[in-house]
């Protein structure tokens, strides 16, 4: 038997699609590509846009047609949120919530026998348990390897659906995070990457006042790795927080620190919890620790009621800040939330002027935090190789381009900074 994944959105569900991969391996299927000829797939949906929502409609339709009868089973955030819409769809054979992904190939087995549709989706009410996937011992990747450490949140950001497909926040077991690290660095990976639905949250729920005694423990581990945040909320965090995890010397000058918005008025609608002020604040602790201290954010254009001059102090908090990356989304309105049945709606057009203003300044960021990097001599983990040169990233998360083979491959160089190349820099060894 064999069974092909799709992955759509955040790396907590890519991670969740590596565990599902062992699983179905320990039960002795061939894993294949999505695109292969398979008995089984599974698609772990996303459910942040519309647009989220419409590929993973789409993907569905798209693998029944390689083999139609094969089994089809779709979990994720899609179908947890809408999951009588998914049921409807007549491709699709289990549905699975967003707390039932790890009985997903007991699902299979039981749909295999029976030939009936299987759901399981659980309500919002009811997601207030941690459920273990197990140790996840392998990764596609051969360097960087996530491991997920909690579950759901409890902020309610006005436009966010996420907390009802993802539940109430639950912490896993700080002991079960370091046996999984401990397996993965023997393994070979020399990057671990902490995720979760907010990871500022973690152990928050059991007693550990955040992540910080997590990090200190991971720092503690034996070997040459690093450890990379793949996101923190200025919604729990602040300056002086952040200025206890500088002390890690493994912990990656890097943070995803999601800001949404550069004006106070839009992020009071949103319902996020600091001031433009307060995230400025957070980034002059990062940037004194390291003036080239890698961040990267979302920010999304178009939100209700968001004036020209909420727009322009979007724009002009990319300048105050010097981002390394920003991700430019247009508002998109999801049933349930609070924004959706907010007054001041932004027509179409104007979110898509907006949203490509955004897009535009976004990139002259990308460019100008390039050009404050060169000459810079920075630690880069290289994961790839291909027409004699070696791609990887540095610690401030800057992709690198140098002339190389795979025997460099994940192994750590000094390597000074040059010039924009492609889509990152080129570098040379130093």
């Amino acid at each position: 038997m064999k069974a092909a994944f799709h992955t759509l959105g955040c790396k907590v569900n890519q991670y969740e699609t590596e565990a599902l991969k062992e699983q179905f391996k320990s039960a002795g299927y061939e894993i294949v590509s999505e695109d292969a000829y398979a008995d089984v797939y599974v698609i772990n949906t996303c459910t942040v846009t519309n647009m989220s929502d419409r590929k993973s409609r789409q993907y569905i339709r798209k693998m029944k047609r390689v083999n139609p009868s094969a089994v089809v089973a779709v979990t994720g955030c899609y179908a947890q949120v809408s999951p009588e819409e998914v049921a409807a769809m007549e491709d699709v054979d289990i549905v699975a919530g967003t707390n039932e992904k790890h009985r997903l190939l007991q699902y299979v087995e039981e749909f295999s026998a029976a030939k009936e549709q299987q759901y399981h989706v659980k309500p919002y009410e009811e997601l207030t348990e941690y459920i273990s996937s197990g140790i996840v011992t392998s990764m596609e990747s051969r360097t960087r390897a996530y491991i997920k450490i909690q579950e759901g949140c409890n902020r309610f950001c006005s436009y966010c659906v996420i907390p009802y497909a993802r539940g109430k926040v639950r912490s896993r077991s700080t002991d079960e995070i370091l046996e999984e690290a401990r397996g993965l660095l023997s393994q070979g990976f020399r990057e671990i990457i902490l995720t979760g639905i907010n990871t500022a949250l973690y152990g928050e729920d059991i007693g550990l006042g955040g992540i910080e005694p997590l990090i200190a423990r991971l720092n503690g581990l034996d070997g040459d790795f690093r450890i990379r945040l793949s996101s923190l909320e200025p919604t729990v965090i602040n300056a002086e927080y952040v200025k206890g995890l500088l002390r890690y010397e493994k912990l990656c000058p890097h943070m995803h620190l999601s800001v949404q918005s550069g004006s106070d008025h839009v992020l009071s609608l949103m319902n996020r919890h600091y001031t433009r002020e307060e995230y400025l604040e957070i980034v002059k602790v990062l940037k004194e620790h390291d003036p080239l201290y890698g961040i990267t954010t979302d920010i999304i254009a178009g939100f209700p009621q968001e004036t020209e001059e909420d727009f322009a102090d979007s724009l002009k908090i990319i300048d105050e800040t010097g981002f390394c990356r920003v991700h430019a989304f247009k508002y998109s309105q999801r049933k349930g939330t609070a924004a959706a049945e907010m007054g001041g709606q932004i027509p179409g057009p104007e979110k898509n002027r907006r949203s490509q203003v955004l897009i535009e300044k976004a990139d002259d960021a990308v460019r100008a935090f390039y050009e404050k990097c060169q000459g810079a001599v920075r630690r880069v983990l290289f994961e790839e190789a291909e027409d004699g040169m070696v791609t990887g990233y540095t610690d401030n998360y800057v992709k690198v381009y140098v002339q190389g083979n795979e025997e460099m491959l994940n192994h750590f160089y000094d390597v000074r900074l040059i010039e924009e190349y492609r889509d990152g820099m080129k570098g040379e060894l130093n």
